[in-house]
């Protein structure tokens, strides 16, 4: 007996019949005949197909911090070459041209790219005046020092064991056997490959050479070989824009098994491994898929990027701790405060399919230290934010930052700074946008500027969707106890 398509019939009396519903996908595959307990021919294809698209799109969110990594560095090195001795950064505050997840305008950047297979334990000697961090290549804070009883993981600089004061720190591969040094802050890696990761501030965005000299200082070479090593090099990141982004396609588990072959075989990484097998990737052989198996992968890497997506915007916002405010659309990137997001798949999922980076100072909550992140997908209404409508957002007077705060736009679709047409897709208090009487601030977004108001306003792009952060260092407890919270953003026309 076929089964109707359509959702209604009209009947020769002249009332609606209920059509009989089509077997859904996953009725096909339950309902795959088996005789006599053995997969009848017609049912090995389908089943075995499921089977390879159902690892290869878990194996996708699986691998996210990684591969998120993984391309930053091909990215990164395409450009600006390899190499400890190579720290490529935007001297003159990152544009929107450079493709990397989440960037942030307000201060400078530094990022490179260490190799500890290759070039054995590095010593890095940090300058005074950064705040930055140590991850290895699944985002995983490193394991640093035990001092005074406190082990710290990750953090540099301000945050870090150095306090904002620059020392030497000395970096170990996983399975380093020599003798640990005994001078430095001592961190070990879990993957061969390390992110180091700077910012520098400014506190006038017209004067930066003193945060551009602060990145400069940074010296990186192998343990015990300082006089040899090679020069440092500082290419400027925004003369020759980079794209950072992680692939959408099927191109991922290409990067996936280059991943895979680079790394350190983690025996707590196994069963994914095994997995991966099955799909053709394997530490120390070729990745070869066939045709069929290419274009079944790259189906499913389209479908899992698109699952992270759904994780991020939709099953956040409904879960249980994701909003800042029952009551307001913003946000809580860090609701369970923890670094390395143990136990929870959608955090986990919502911030390496929107960001990159992690440390202790970035997730846990402390008054006037580190950073929050609130973040915002839709408008008043629930409705996405959307690159051709006209929006405001009123923020309420005394904004608890004690350092400063900045307001950002993000692509919907790649998390990348919007590229609007503007020097860069931000405003921050440094800018000084003009406040109301009571110091209140209205802040616009849309494609076109509302007259009179030009200096608080962010130009979107029609036909993208947009999401926003703001950001506020070192956060006041008015934040904390939410006797300051902002306002949803509001559409205008």
């Amino acid at each position: 007996m076929s089964i109707l398509r359509c959702a209604v019939l009209v009947g020769l009396l002249g009332f609606v019949v209920p059509a009989l519903a089509e077997e859904s996908h996953y009725e096909q595959l339950a309902n795959a005949p088996f005789p006599g307990g053995y997969p009848a021919k017609e049912s090995v294809a389908p089943l075995k197909d499921e089977l390879y698209f159902q690892l290869a799109s878990q194996a996708y969110i699986w691998a996210l911090p990684a591969i998120n990594m993984w391309a930053m560095k091909e990215g990164s090195e395409k450009v600006f070459g390899a190499g400890y001795n190579v720290l490529p950064y935007w001297p003159k505050r990152l544009q929107a041209k450079t493709q990397v997840t989440t960037p942030n305008s307000d201060v400078i950047y530094a990022m490179s790219y260490l190799d500890l297979k290759k070039d054995g334990p590095l010593v890095v000697e940090v300058p005074k005046g950064v705040q930055g961090l140590f991850d290895d290549f699944w985002q995983r804070p490193i394991e640093g020092p035990k001092i005074d009883g406190h082990t710290w993981f990750g953090d540099v600089g301000f945050a870090g064991p150095d306090k904002g004061e620059g020392g030497t720190y000395v970096l170990l591969p996983p399975d380093y056997q020599g003798e640990v040094p005994k001078q430095g802050f001592v961190y070990r890696s879990r993957t061969y490959n390390v992110f180091l990761f700077w910012r520098s501030f400014f506190k006038d965005p017209h004067d930066l050479a003193g945060a551009d000299e602060i990145i400069r200082q940074t010296k990186v070479y192998p343990l015990g070989k300082k006089e040899s090593a090679r020069p440092m090099q500082f290419p400027d990141a925004n003369a020759a824009p980079a794209d950072l982004l992680f692939p959408q396609d099927g191109r991922y588990f290409e990067l996936l098994s280059q991943f895979i072959d680079a790394e350190y075989a983690d025996p707590a990484d196994e069963y994914m491994r095994t997995n991966l097998k099955m799909i053709g990737i394997d530490k120390g052989k070729p990745f070869r898929p066939v045709p069929a198996m290419k274009t079944l992968l790259d189906q499913a890497a389209k479908t899992g990027f698109k699952m992270t997506r759904v994780m991020a915007t939709e099953m956040t916002v409904q879960a249980p701790g994701f909003k800042y405010y029952p009551d307001r659309q913003w946000v809580d990137i860090f609701p369970g405060r923890d670094p390395f997001f143990l136990g929870n798949l959608l955090e986990r999922t919502l911030y390496f399919t929107l960001a990159y980076s992690m440390s202790p100072g970035m997730a846990v909550s402390l008054v006037d230290k580190g950073a929050k992140y609130p973040g915002v997908f839709r408008d008043r209404d629930g409705d996405f934010l959307e690159g051709g409508k006209s929006y405001s957002l009123h923020l309420p007077p005394n904004i608890p930052a004690a350092n400063f705060w900045s307001m950002t736009v993000y692509d919907a679709l790649t998390g990348s700074g919007l590229d609007n047409g503007q020097p860069f897709p931000s405003l921050n208090q440094m800018d000084k946008p003009p406040q109301n009487a009571d110091g209140s601030l209205d802040l616009y977004f849309g494609p076109t500027a509302p007259a009179g108001h030009e200096k608080n306003w962010l130009r979107t792009v029609p036909g993208k969707g947009y999401f926003i952060l703001l950001r506020l260092y070192s956060p006041k407890q008015s934040f904390f106890d939410k006797t300051w919270k902002p306002d949803d953003v509001v559409k205008r026309n």
